[in-house]
């Protein structure tokens, strides 16, 4: 079952999901997009942009199946701090990983627990912005920074600012009582999953 933005309100207020900075205004008002939508909850992009370092490392192989996928992608990347005033911009067919401002928590323990998926923004897809390939579940028990994987399959470079509103989250009730199985981006910061 996918929550409505009147039941993400009374989750946050329960503490069964939590995002900080908690997203505002939690109503329309005029000025001011709301960043809630029937159904999602629009998260922002944060400060630091993470991509593969083709112009100072030597071609490699990854082998998906040798260790952690910070442990693979960190020695072949290369970090930016983007700005207002120097966005990050991303030239067509390139990918690279970012991160929302927000950490987002969806507690265990609690009755239901949530789950959720991260979803593009429809605006930007007509744009070819892909926000994430396969990847758009975050489990029950996450806690952390969301990482999104970012291409751009458009002509035109698309420019990247921080805390542009850059995905939406859809929050599902979980059936059940999980048990704990972290997994390896469990708490992280940084979109290589550290």
């Amino acid at each position: 079952m996918i929550l409505s933005n009147q039941e993400i309100h009374q989750a946050l207020d329960d503490g069964k999901l939590v995002i900080k900075p908690e997203p505002q205004p939690r109503e329309l008002c005029p000025g001011r997009e709301c960043p809630y939508q029937t159904s999602s909850v629009d998260l922002t992009l944060g400060d630091e942009v993470s991509r593969f370092d083709l112009e100072h490392k030597p071609p490699v192989v990854i082998d998906l199946r040798e260790g952690k996928f910070k442990d693979l992608f960190t020695p072949h990347s290369r970090d930016f701090t983007i700005t207002e005033e120097q966005p990050y911009v991303l030239m067509p067919g390139t990918l690279v990983l970012a991160k929302t401002y927000e950490m987002v928590s969806l507690p265990l323990g609690v009755s239901p627990c949530l789950a959720a998926r991260v979803e593009g923004k429809s605006s930007y897809a007509r744009c070819g912005l892909m926000v994430h390939f396969t990847a758009p579940t975050i489990h029950a028990g996450f806690a952390g920074t969301i990482t999104l994987e970012l291409i751009n399959f458009g002509p035109f470079k698309i420019a990247l600012y921080p805390r542009m509103p850059i995905c939406q989250l859809i929050i599902e009730q979980v059936s059940g009582t999980p048990f704990r199985n972290d997994s390896q981006f469990q708490g992280q910061h940084r979109p290589s999953g550290t």
